[in-house]
C-alpha cells in the first residue's frame, strides 16, 4: 500500500479522509474492537454536555445530542464517519512494531507501506509519577484512565493528584476529595482566542522541533472555566493543596502533617504511545522526537499526527490534512 495509518481516533480518521480524496492506497490499523478511539474508554459518568468542544471531522459535522455519555456519543459519531466514507479500517489490529525494510519501505503488521501516519494518541500510555511511599499505600490506587465514576468511591476520602482537565472531572463528581498538584493551577478567564491558541501551539511546536518531549496541554494553556470546572467550584472542591512529601499506608504526609485517605486517583496525564516505533530509533538526546511540522526529521516518510502541537481535536484535524498534503506523489 501507499500509506499505513496507525490509530483510528480523531487524527487517524481525519488523515484517512484526505488520503481517500487523494486516491492513495491505504489502510487504517486500529487496536480497539470498535470505533471511538480513546473516547470509548472514558468514564460513563462523563456526559457529552460537559465536554470541551469536539471539532467536526472533515466532511461530516458533529451534532451531539443534549444528553448521553461522551463515550457513547463520540463513538457513535466515529462509527458513522467510518461508514459514511467507507474507510478501510482494520480492527482489532495491534501494531506492535514498525521497522524499515531493505527496499526503504516500512513493515507495518507484516505489510509494506511507503509512508506511515502514526495517530496512536496517548490513552494507552497512562503516566503515574514516582513518589515516595507509593508501594506502601494500603488503599485503592488507580490512574484516571481506569476511573469509571464516583460509585466505586462511596464513603471514601479520595486524594486527587494532578492539575489538568481529568482532575477537574474527578473534583466535579467525587463525594469527598482532596486535591494536590505540583504547581499552582492557572485558570484561564474567558474564551481561548485564536491568537492565544496560535501562541500556545507555537510554544509546544518549539519543543518538538528541538527534539524535546512535548509538555502537557494544560501546562501551556491553563484550565478553562468549563461546565465541569464550574460544578467543582460550586461543590467547593477547587481548594488546591501542594504536593505531599510521601505516602504512608493510611494516607499522605506533608512534613509532620498527616491526612488520611482511602483511595488515590492519579490524574497525572499520559505519554505519547510510541513504543511500537522503537525499532526506528527516533529519540533525540533530549528524550523527544525532533519534528518538522508533522514529519519526523530522522524518518521523513513517517508523520506523527495528534502529537505535540496537534494533540487536540482541532489540532488533530489540521495535522491529518497537513501530513497527507506533504506525501510525495
Amino acid at each position: 500500500m501507499d500509506v499505513a495509518v496507525i490509530g483510528a481516533g480523531q487524527a487517524g480518521l481525519a488523515a484517512a479522509y484526505w488520503l481517500q480524496r487523494r486516491g492513495l492506497s491505504f489502510a487504517v490499523f486500529d487496536a480497539a474492537a470498535g470505533p471511538g478511539g480513546a473516547w470509548q474508554y472514558r468514564s460513563p459518568s462523563l456526559s457529552v454536555s460537559a465536554l470541551h468542544r469536539i471539532f467536526d471531522l472533515p466532511g461530516l459535522p458533529f451534532s451531539p445530542p443534549a444528553s448521553g455519555t461522551a463515550a457513547d456519543v463520540v463513538s457513535s459519531y466515529f462509527r458513522s464517519y467510518e461508514a459514511a466514507f467507507s474507510l478501510p479500517v482494520v480492527r482489532p489490529a495491534v501494531v506492535r512494531s514498525v521497522s524499515r525494510l531493505a527496499n526503504g519501505r516500512f513493515d507495518v503488521a507484516g505489510l509494506s507501506a511507503r509512508f506511515v501516519l502514526n495517530a496512536t494518541g496517548t490513552w494507552s500510555a497512562p503516566y503515574v509519577p514516582f513518589v515516595a511511599g507509593l508501594a506502601d499505600f494500603a488503599g485503592t490506587s488507580r490512574h484516571y484512565a481506569a476511573y469509571r465514576g464516583p460509585s466505586a468511591f462511596t464513603d471514601q476520602r479520595v486524594l486527587v493528584v494532578g492539575g489538568g482537565a481529568s482532575a477537574i472531572h474527578l473534583l466535579a463528581e467525587l463525594p469527598s476529595s482532596y486535591w494536590v498538584t505540583r504547581r499552582e493551577p492557572v485558570f484561564h478567564e474567558g474564551e481561548f482566542s485564536e491568537e492565544y491558541g496560535r501562541a500556545v501551539v507555537a510554544r509546544v511546536a518549539a519543543r518538538v522541533e528541538a527534539g524535546l518531549p512535548p509538555r502537557s496541554v494544560v501546562s501551556v494553556t491553563g484550565l478553562g472555566w468549563t461546565a465541569l470546572t464550574r460544578r467543582a467550584a460550586e461543590r467547593g472542591a477547587l481548594d488546591r493543596h501542594p504536593m505531599f512529601d510521601r505516602l504512608v499506608p493510611g494516607g499522605a504526609v506533608w512534613g509532620s502533617h498527616f491526612e488520611p485517605f482511602d483511595a488515590i486517583i492519579w490524574a497525572t496525564g499520559f505519554r505519547a504511545a510510541l513504543t511500537h516505533l522503537a525499532p526506528l530509533h527516533l529519540r533525540e538526546p533530549g528524550g523527544g522526537i525532533r519534528m518538522a511540522g508533522t514529519r519526523v526529521v530522522r524518518e521523513p516518510n513517517l508523520h506523527l499526527i495528534g502529537y505535540g502541537p496537534s494533540a487536540s481535536t482541532v489540532g488533530a484535524n489540521r495535522a491529518g490534512r497537513a501530513a497527507v498534503a506533504q506525501l510525495a506523489p
